[in-house]
């Protein structure tokens, strides 16, 4: 027998590799550094102005008392602003913020640059804060915006195609959009599940709201847009042109 038989070599000992936590490091500091670096150059702002424009109301009431507690103007679309002026909570029409009536049988009534920059503007950017300005337009900081299901309304008895793409929001979405995109600065509320939420943070910030949850919030906000938008497509995949 030979002798390396007779005597086998001692195991080895396992070698492990460092890439795989070197990689995990690099992925962390690669999406982890500029949300720290954003958190720490995202003040706390107290909310000042919010637009409310919800096809789900549930829970809508309380967070609205609370916005008016604190001070807060709320703009409001036709079907909400009628809500809260019924519960006696102050808002203005974004028609009348806007100085712009609805147009197109309500097919246009947020689609407005007094609405859209005061989303997107970046606060701490001084030829936003000059155009602002010189355009008399104010920030926004919160928007609390709900979609109507669109596949509960094509699913109605009779529903054609042009009354259901009739039907599909475009100004609640863009919204709902330039908030999200703002997070730094914006607050944007597309679940009445979170309201609860908001309304702790408000309490415990005099006001304001974290820019951990803005950021959450935002995410969820993309989401309920990119879905809406799937629904829509995946309906008109089905359908057959009409009316060409």
């Amino acid at each position: 027998m030979h002798a390396f038989a007779r005597h086998p070599l001692p195991p080895q000992p396992t070698v492990y590799s460092l890439q795989p936590l070197l990689d995990c490091a690099r992925l962390f500091q690669y999406y982890h550094g500029p949300l720290t670096r954003a958190m720490e150059s995202s003040p706390m702002l107290k909310i000042k102005r919010a637009i409310m424009s919800c096809s789900d109301k549930s829970g809508l009431l309380d967070l609205a008392r609370l916005l008016s507690d604190f001070g807060v103007e709320i703009i409001s679309t036709a079907g909400t602003l009628h809500t809260l002026q019924e519960a006696g909570i102050a808002a203005t029409s974004i028609a009348d913020f806007t100085g712009v009536p609805e147009l197109l049988d309500g097919r246009v009534k947020s689609l407005h640059p007094k609405v859209h920059a005061g989303l997107l503007g970046v606060r701490d950017n001084k030829l936003h804060v000059e155009q602002m300005q010189g355009s008399g337009f104010p920030w926004i900081d919160l928007v609390v915006a709900n979609l109507a299901p669109f596949e509960t309304l094509i699913g109605q008895t009779g529903m054609t195609l042009d009354a259901a793409i009739d039907m599909v929001d475009i100004g609640g979405a863009a919204m709902i959009r330039s908030a999200a995109k703002n997070f730094r600065y914006v607050t944007v509320v597309v679940n009445p599940e979170r309201y609860t939420t908001v309304m702790h943070e408000l309490r415990a910030h005099e006001g304001a709201v974290s820019f951990e949850t803005r950021f959450r919030l935002a995410q969820e906000a993309f989401a309920c847009t990119a879905n809406y938008d799937r629904i829509i497509v995946d309906y008109l995949r089905k359908m057959e042109p009409q009316g060409r």
